[in-house]
């Protein structure tokens, strides 16, 4: 009797032991889509934000979530492929980074995915990516950083550094939504109530920064102004500061990423702050939020950036009240 009850214990223990082993095999790993417009290495502060955060929450790569990354490299047409392809791999949620454009092409892939946008620019609620920012209403939710709505505060700090600024040339990519407008309009508005003179320049490709470089020579502004981000300006940020070196110009960036690589200054939101905050949103999701439920953020951290070392090279001296209001110095 003893030997058929153990036998049964030992049967039952068994089963359990394989329930519990297939259990586990079968048990689904939430996988997270991430596209980005840049290239991995221009991307990799804002990633490894993302990444950190999910840990903080508990999200360990290739143990309990998958991350399909995608990088478009600067191409914006690469955008709509990639984002088909993360649809296609029935991924649980798409993580899109970029310009309100990238937004609209991850939308135009699904209808059904949430998903999670960190969008620079525009007001989504007015480019018509959710019905309001209480009430996303679809199937997008997530940060904006309103980046365009910045450009007369950076003209202003700008100013404020280079009291005897008269003249900007702003630089801006017309292939990014409303920045002409931001350069023909809000700055040149902007630009009159610090009585200065705003000229926009187009770059529409990696080639026409030499032809715009060379007519700054010529006419010699006082300074350089760089409208918003986007794949282009990123991916020749190294050219642009460059170019404000040798021409000895101070220069204003809406990132940060131009001022460690050389720029003057920056203002604009703590894009590794806004990443982090990505990952709550993800977090939720997985857990069963619907994002139509989940209000849209705004950029809660904002800081400005400048480069006393470059400050220095162009000969320029920044007043100390405006050092003393920096977030970060570089020396």
């Amino acid at each position: 009797m003893d030997r058929k009850i153990a036998c049964v214990v030992l049967v039952a223990l068994l089963f359990a032991l394989n329930y519990s082993a297939q259990a586990q095999q079968t048990k689904k790993v939430p996988r997270i889509g991430y596209i980005m417009s840049a290239d991995p290495a221009t991307e990799s502060t804002r990633t490894e934000a993302f990444r950190a955060a999910l840990r903080e929450l508990g999200y360990i790569e290739e143990q309990n979530i998958a991350i399909e990354y995608r990088y478009a490299d600067g191409k914006l047409d690469r955008f709509s492929d990639l984002a088909v392809e993360l649809v296609r791999l029935k991924v649980d949620v798409i993580v899109a980074a970029g310009g309100d454009s990238r937004i609209r092409t991850a939308m135009n892939a699904t209808k059904t995915i949430p998903i999670v946008m960190m969008s620079v620019g525009l007001d989504p609620v007015k480019e018509g990516l959710v019905e309001s920012l209480a009430r996303p209403g679809g199937n997008v939710t997530g940060i904006t950083n309103l980046g365009r709505e910045l450009g007369g505060k950076q003209l202003e700090l700008l100013k404020e550094a280079v009291p005897t600024l008269n003249r900007v040339a702003a630089l801006y990519d017309p292939a990014i939504p409303g920045t002409a407008r931001e350069a023909k309009g809000d700055l040149t508005v902007a630009a009159r109530g610090l009585s200065l003179t705003v000229r926009s320049w187009e770059v529409r490709d990696a080639d026409g920064f030499e032809k715009i470089f060379a007519a700054l020579n010529k006419q010699r502004p006082d300074g350089l102004f760089v409208l918003g981000g986007g794949p282009l300006m990123r991916a020749n940020q190294r050219r642009i500061v460059g170019f404000a070196l040798k021409s000895r110009l101070p220069s204003m960036y809406a990132s940060k990423e131009y001022v460690d690589a050389g720029g003057l200054m920056a203002y604009g939101a703590d894009e590794a702050d806004s990443y982090r905050r990505v990952a709550y949103y993800v977090d939720r999701i997985l857990k069963g939020a619907k994002p139509a439920d989940l209000p849209v953020e705004q950029a809660r951290k904002f800081e400005r950036v400048i480069n006393l070392k470059t400050a220095k090279q162009i000969s320029l001296t920044i007043p100390p009240n405006v050092l003393a209001r920096a977030d970060k110095v570089i020396k």
